[in-house]
């Protein structure tokens, strides 16, 4: 059985909202952040590299979402929710899987930046480059989903879970919100309505608490 080591209000919720989405059997081992907002030096000792997620299954230690992903989707899942690659909307799939590394990296520095010296114009670069990024991708992603009902096209697949943190979560960081863009919007109201969505929230989202 997998065990799903979960940082609280991190990305590894969305290994949990996998997990419920396949029906798959899981164990949950809850790590409390520590008080600098950092994950605690026990969580850190899982793996070398130790940022949320992290599972174990058998022998092995996985991190990064998108490995954790596609490992569960192909070993456990027999594929459901990724794309065939003979399928038009295999390219799609691969996008938007991968767009996710650019979209939380740049929301990211955008939340960092808030906290830097205005009067520095290296600060200032950033924050202009970053600015511009960031307006590019939201338009983007509000084309794509006034187009498309999910991500890679009209089935829900791991490139919506796999997004979704930025949409729901990273704004209790300080990140930006989705609210001025309507298809974002529409689509974020539309997934967050899924059973098994609603459920991996209630057992390991944002407002979550540890189980007694």
């Amino acid at each position: 059985m997998i065990t799903i080591y979960h940082l609280g209000v991190s990305q590894s919720d969305r290994i949990v909202w996998l997990m419920e989405e396949l029906g798959l059997p899981y164990q949950l081992e809850w790590f409390d952040r520590a008080e600098s907002g950092l994950a605690p030096p026990e969580y850190k000792a899982l793996h070398p590299v130790a940022t949320a997620p992290v599972i174990r299954d058998g022998d092995l230690v996985l991190c990064e979402s998108q490995a954790i992903i596609e490992y569960i989707i192909n070993r456990y899942g027999d594929g459901r929710f990724g794309v065939d690659k003979n399928q038009p909307n295999y390219p799609d799939y691969l996008y938007w899987m991968s767009f996710r590394d650019s979209l939380s990296a740049n929301l990211m520095l955008r939340m960092f930046l808030r906290n830097a010296s205005p009067d520095d114009p290296a600060v200032q670069r950033a924050d202009g480059f970053s600015k511009e990024r960031e307006e590019r991708m939201f338009n983007h992603l509000e084309q794509r989903l006034g187009e498309s009902e999910y991500l890679a096209g009209p089935a829900f697949t791991a490139a919506d879970l796999i997004n979704f943190f930025a949409f729901t979560s990273l704004p209790l960081f300080g990140g930006p919100t989705v609210d001025h863009l309507p298809n974002v919007s529409a689509y974020v109201k539309r997934v967050s309505q899924r059973p098994a969505y609603i459920k991996a929230m209630a057992i390991a989202g944002p407002e979550a608490k540890r189980p007694v």
